[in-house]
């Protein structure tokens, strides 16, 4: 499976693995070099500790490269009257009788306590590329699903630092 990224996203994963392997990664190699002057390497916590922190970053970096070599772009751009990437969207939960409002995002950027929803979600996936007044089904899956109704979707551009979601 893919991500899909905006080339925003893909921007800002390249800037972190650029910082990674020209800052942090030299920073952890020192911390390696200068634990392993403490002698024992067997009992020597701080060995440990760096070479753990060591190879974190190393695993980081690998893990932000493949999502760039296996992401599909996506574009931001969308219709005035349809539900697009960073969009923020009022739907009404017609069995809660209760509204939400919440913002489209690619993947890496969900985030549902932050009212940031994936396009990859189940909710993501009903209201994308629709429009206000839609009345669309949710399948959360094969046994439930459930039916809410787009009331408004906001355009927005987006000024908020890009914060790609860590494992």
């Amino acid at each position: 499976m893919y991500d899909e990224l905006t080339q925003k996203d893909i921007e800002k994963m390249e800037e972190e693995i650029e910082y990674r392997k020209l800052i942090v990664r030299k920073q952890a190699l020192e911390a390696v070099k200068e634990a392993r002057a403490h002698g024992d390497l067997s009992e020597n916590f701080e060995y440990h500790a760096a070479k753990k922190d060591k190879n974190q970053n190393e695993s980081r970096i690998r893990y932000l490269e493949r999502m760039i070599k296996t992401a599909k772009i996506v574009s931001e751009e969308s219709d005035d009257d349809k539900v697009g990437i960073h969009n923020k969207v009022e739907v009404y939960f017609e069995e809660d009788d209760e509204t939400e409002v919440f913002t489209i995002v690619t993947t890496v950027r969900g985030d549902s306590l932050k009212g940031r929803i994936s396009t990859q979600s189940p909710i993501g996936k009903a209201v994308f590329g629709r429009k206000v007044g839609d009345r669309v089904k949710v399948h959360v899956n094969e046994e439930c699903s459930y039916y809410v109704q787009i009331k408004a979707i906001e355009k927005q551009v987006d000024d908020e630092e890009i914060s790609i979601r860590k494992f």
